[in-house]
């Protein structure tokens, strides 16, 4: 069992830049797709970005697109999101989530991922 637990999150201002992290327990090797979500009040759960970790292929939303970065630390199994120049509309709560994937790439969509933080809420204000 894998599990992972956020942290990083808090209240800032627009333009400011904060680092999330995701620290996983109980890695698996198996665990070889992750990525990052977030919820905004009354919102659907938000595909942010996610790394494939066979060949560190990364994708971005077009929204977070140029503004934020995520990476691992293999030695630490630690994911981060690197986020700046944050807006009001980043407001969220942030998950990772990992699991497993077939085809070497890394998946977009909730149900694709097997594993899931708490999540560490972020706060933008203008």
């Amino acid at each position: 069992q894998l599990r992972l637990v956020e942290s990083g999150g808090g209240s800032v201002q627009a333009g400011d830049s904060l680092t999330l992290s995701c620290a996983m327990s109980g890695y698996s090797s198996r665990v070889n797709s992750m990525a990052w979500f977030r919820r905004a009040p009354g919102k659907e759960r938000e595909w942010v970005a996610c790394l494939a970790a066979a060949d560190g292929s990364i994708r971005y939303a077009d929204s977070v697109k140029g503004r934020f970065a995520i990476s691992q630390d293999n030695a630490k199994n630690t994911l981060y999101l690197q986020m700046d120049s944050l807006k009001p509309e980043d407001t969220a709560m942030y998950f990772c989530a990992a699991g497993p994937s077939s085809g070497g790439y890394c998946y977009l969509l909730p149900y694709q991922y097997k594993y899931w933080g708490q999540g560490t809420q972020v706060t933008v204000s203008s």
